[in-house]
């Protein structure tokens, strides 16, 4: 197998740094680095505040996650269709909803 050395040949096409740019650009290039950093803010309304004081730090209940996992490990989970199929009709009519505003 023979290696071929056309990396070195090329090696002067690349893309050249900002220092080693002349003209205009070199110039324009500098003055964007030296630009102050724009920062964004946040804003949380009064509801969702309610909500994460109510609901406490946590996601999800890690005690009730532990419970489906033993239940599942048992063979004693049981899966409610009837509640599965209103769920999946609420997400579907939320879709909806949501394309049409």
């Amino acid at each position: 197998m023979k290696i071929d050395d056309s990396l070195k040949k090329t090696s002067g096409l690349g893309v050249g740094s900002a220092q080693a740019r002349s003209g205009k650009s070199a110039e324009k290039a500098g003055s964007v680095s030296n630009a102050p950093a724009q920062t964004d803010t946040v804003h949380i309304s009064s509801k969702l505040e309610s909500l994460a004081q109510v609901g406490g730090n946590s996601v999800f209940d890690a005690n009730k996650v532990e419970e489906i996992k033993a239940a599942i490990a048992n063979g004693t989970f049981k899966v409610d269709p009837e509640k599965v199929a209103n769920g999946l009709l609420d997400t579907v009519t939320d879709l909806i909803h949501a394309r049409k505003a």
